[in-house]
């Protein structure tokens, strides 16, 4: 079981629904994994009941990788960081950001553009980089342009968290692997790049940090901190953390996208009409986000095959029950977005690609935490509307121009790290629409 676990963990979780049902105890090493799969298991653990349940097996070894940001962080530090990160994420603020948001896709254009009738282009690396600069411009006020090397950074934390997780933690990290080893110098480039951004805001304002956008808002926050060494930490596991979840969920979702698209010409084509009645050939603006029904449909339907966060750990604080089942403190509870989003009692032939099975008239008697792409409960994902916005503007503006074909030969899989996303990219070539 543990050699399923580092070696193909979607299809141990898969199989483990198949096999045993809505509620599974697996055994891993000396671990006991308590795996619930109904909408009404993830309902009482992520939302009734969330408070006895703590960030679990995963993530609480990516503590070492990625520190006590808000993915990791627990308690009144967690309710503290997400009052002072949830501004930035509001819904108006958001939609003010519309404009940066349509820009940077225009840029993705230009660049896949610039391959067209030549060869291959890595599909997910051009996406990495339009979500990268969304949330430099729109959450940090800044240009990660200038970063370019923390896109390697965060592979090699995320390796780390991942590997984390598949030993338990039992590796220490002065064991000089060469996973280890880079993920040292991954932590030491990027605590250069938060103290450069630091200084630089610092700067511009002249020592003083009253912007409204995230950057901001930690700079004020982490000032406060008695000691400058804390401040200093916190501000590195924050940071990290909002540049990791910022952009790798997105990205992940909309490498899947147009891998699916290109599988279904007929949905190609849809989305190609739709973004040239709605948008005819200007920048798309906030507005047009409630116009684009079915390319938010298809994002939907992509997010329920491929959802970014495929699994959810947590940990009983307490003793308690889930649907009819008890669970000792201290257990593993694994809420599995992947398989849940798959269930056959809740999705007609979950495997299948059918953007229309979200439209509203086919939605309406569909148990609400069957679909939980962005989690839910209190920790529900704060960056929903940005990541939403992105992807649908994203999907519409290349649809409307370009035609993206998946290189022949090539095996699409998926990678379950951190989130869930293509292994080894995505080479596609790049043909004018229609």
């Amino acid at each position: 079981m543990l050699r399923r676990l580092v070696g193909d963990r979607l299809e141990l979780m898969r199989s483990a629904a198949r096999e045993y049902g809505d509620a599974v105890r697996i055994s891993i090493g000396p671990k006991t994994l308590y795996f619930f799969n109904h909408p009404e298991h993830a309902k009482h653990v992520l939302a009734d009941n969330a408070a006895n349940y703590h960030k679990g097996i995963g993530l609480v070894q990516a503590r070492r990788a990625l520190g006590n940001g808000l993915l990791t962080s627990e308690g009144e530090l967690w309710r503290k960081q997400r009052r002072q990160i949830q501004p930035a994420f509001q819904h108006k603020r958001i939609a003010r950001q519309a404009g940066v948001v349509a820009e940077e896709a225009v840029k993705l254009v230009g660049r896949l553009r610039a391959h067209e009738g030549g060869g291959p282009v890595d599909v997910v690396h051009e996406v990495t980089a339009l979500t990268l600069g969304v949330l430099g411009r729109t959450l940090l006020d800044v240009d990660l342009g200038a970063f370019e090397a923390v896109g390697h950074d965060f592979e090699a934390v995320q390796d780390q968290a991942m590997f984390d997780m598949v030993t338990m933690g039992a590796v220490p990290a002065w064991v000089p692997l060469a996973k280890q080893l880079r993920f040292r110098r991954a932590r030491q480039d990027l605590q250069r790049v938060v103290d450069r951004l630091v200084a630089d805001r610092t700067a511009r304002d002249g020592g003083r940090s009253t912007g409204d956008d995230a950057l901001s808002r930690l700079i004020t926050a982490t000032a406060e901190e008695p000691d400058p060494r804390v401040g200093r930490q916190r501000m590195r596991d924050e940071l990290v953390t909002l540049l990791l979840a910022g952009h790798e969920t997105t990205a992940s979702t909309l490498g899947w996208t147009f891998h699916l698209i290109d599988r279904h010409p007929e949905v190609r084509e849809r989305l190609h009409a739709e973004a040239v009645e709605v948008l005819g050939d200007r920048l798309p603006e906030f507005e047009d986000l409630h116009r684009l029904r079915y390319t938010s449909r298809v994002v939907d339907e992509v997010m329920r095959l491929y959802p970014p966060v495929w699994i959810l750990p947590r940990q009983a604080q307490a003793d308690d029950e889930v649907g009819g089942y008890h669970v000792p403190a201290g257990a593993d509870v694994l809420i599995c977005p992947y398989t849940l989003h798959r269930h056959p009692r809740f999705w007609d032939a979950p495997e299948q690609f059918d953007p229309e099975r979200f439209d509203p008239d086919r939605a309406t008697d569909r148990p609400r935490y069957a679909y939980i792409p962005f989690g839910a409960g209190p920790r529900f994902c704060v960056g929903n509307h940005l990541g939403l916005l992105e992807a649908v503007f994203t999907i519409a503006v290349v649809a409307r121009d370009l035609r993206l074909v998946k290189v022949p030969g090539h095996r699409v899989t998926p990678e379950p790290m951190l989130s869930l996303r293509v292994a080894g990219g995505l080479p596609m070539t790049v043909h004018p629409a229609g």
